[in-house]
């Protein structure tokens, strides 16, 4: 069980990194779920510079995300895309898990 970066997220990712002068050697994406939004969980995100103790880190496309253990219950074998449009330009999670999801899609019920 992981969690998949696409070539589009992971090139978002680096340089997010490097436009806010995370080391990429050492930082990465943090992702996570919290309570909330209009489906009961919704997605976090936030750049970090070093993993913590009990994280599980996954390193696909030459980025690295981060996860803390209770979210990869919800997490596990999601895909992490970034997706542009007209409409919308972002990541984008691919939860096989999510039983429900929001309009916006970045709240769901797992």
């Amino acid at each position: 069980m992981m969690i998949h970066i696409t070539e589009k997220a992971a090139e978002h990712i680096r340089k997010l990194l490097v436009k806010e002068g995370v080391p990429a050697a050492s930082g990465g994406l943090r992702v996570g779920v919290q309570g909330g939004g209009c489906s009961g969980l919704s997605y976090a995100m936030r750049l970090e510079t070093q993993v913590r103790d009990r994280d599980k880190v996954f390193e696909e496309n030459g980025a690295r995300i981060f996860v803390d253990p209770k979210s990869f219950l919800y997490l596990s074998n999601t895909t992490l895309d970034y997706q542009e449009s007209l409409m919308h330009q972002g990541f984008v999670f691919q939860n096989p898990q999510a039983t429900r999801s929001c309009g916006c899609g970045s709240s769901f019920t797992a």
